[in-house]
């Protein structure tokens, strides 16, 4: 089952990973890694369709502070959930995305939007490679990946497109995925949002007539700098990305090679 043949009405960028080519010609399983955004916005006719993906895994790397103020998962079935905050509130970004989609007041941002947003959401995918929390949450959920009891795996962060984005990079590389297919999958978040970012902002004007989109696109989007600036942190502080894989997230040879027997044909 890829993302050709389902559609989440709540979740427009949840996708399945399935069919990317990894290593040695090998195709990523279909129905196996499958990254969503929050799942408190489901509609009750994507229900049936979640129970059918049939995930035994939930990831979900937001943090308690994010969780609090949205709505609750809606799931099928007892998959086990499991939280790996990948959060920091020295960047306020994650708290602004998640006010932005629950239609909170925005004036406690006013110092971001000077900073610049696309700065600061560069800064944060730095920080993806190098900060603590982000370390261990994506580490561990790559072992979570590795182990066959997990799969179906489901994850996801609040808007489905930074820390979910920057897992999907760190699962497909390991899984031997060209990087150029990696960033389409990546810049497909645009896509797939676009109705829905006009909405949003649309909305936030109304709310806030003296709101400037140009600070709010670049947090409901995606680019290619952003990405890039996670890869260039990669090479500046680990040479490589198999060297951040190990020394970084402490993936193991032998976690990699669980990763790669039970998710790739």
């Amino acid at each position: 089952m890829t993302v050709r043949n389902w559609e989440l009405v709540g979740a427009p960028n949840a996708r399945d990973l399935g069919g990317l080519v990894g290593l040695d010609g090998r195709r990523v399983r279909a129905g196996r890694l499958i990254r969503t955004p929050a799942l408190g916005r489901l509609a009750d006719e994507d229900l049936p369709v979640l129970g059918k993906l049939q995930p035994a895994c939930l990831v979900d790397l937001r943090d308690a502070s994010e969780m609090v103020v949205a709505p609750p998962d809606r799931l099928v079935g007892e998959p086990r959930v499991v939280h790996l905050p990948v959060h920091d509130p020295a960047h306020p970004v994650f708290t602004y995305v998640s006010a932005m989609l629950l239609g909170h007041d925005l004036d406690a941002y006013a110092e971001l939007a000077e900073q610049g947003t696309p700065a600061a959401m560069e800064a944060i995918y730095r920080w993806f490679v190098t900060g603590e929390s982000a370390r261990a949450g994506f580490g561990a959920a790559v072992r979570l990946a590795a182990g066959a009891e997990n799969l179906p795996l489901l994850f996801h962060c609040t808007a489905g497109k930074d820390r979910t984005g920057w897992l999907t990079v760190v699962l497909l590389t390991a899984l031997g995925v060209d990087r150029a297919v990696i960033r389409a999958d990546y810049l497909r978040n645009n896509e797939l949002t676009e109705s829905l970012r006009e909405v949003m902002v649309t909305a936030m004007n109304r709310r806030q007539p003296d709101l400037d989109p140009a600070t709010v696109r670049p947090v409901l989007e995606v680019r290619p700098e952003y990405l890039d600036a996670a890869y260039d942190e990669v090479g500046r502080v680990h040479g490589s990305f198999g060297a951040y894989l190990r020394d970084g997230l402490g993936v193991t040879d032998e976690t990699l090679a669980a990763l790669r027997d039970n998710l790739l044909e």
